[in-house]
């Protein structure tokens, strides 16, 4: 773990300490549970990234051996 002091509003305090005091623990515990949940990663958004990319490579007209089309546009046959 790492220290360090940050700076709050007055507001900002009052509602942390009111809130760690109604749940038994530290202000420094409340802080960090606050920071984990809302620095974690969730599932909906890891689930939504990978609908970005969804069907990126898929196309009806292309197979394997078609690369060289990709690529380097229209070839002529050898």
């Amino acid at each position: 773990m790492h220290r360090t002091q940050l700076l709050l509003e007055e507001w900002q305090y009052e509602a942390l300490r009111a809130r760690a005091a109604r749940e038994g623990r530290s202000l420094s515990a409340l802080v960090r549970e606050i920071l984990r949940v809302s620095l974690a990663p969730s599932a909906s958004t890891s689930r939504s990234r990978l609908g970005e990319i969804e069907g990126i490579g898929e196309d009806a007209d292309s197979y394997g051996e078609d690369h060289d089309r990709h690529l380097y546009g229209e070839t002529k046959e050898c």
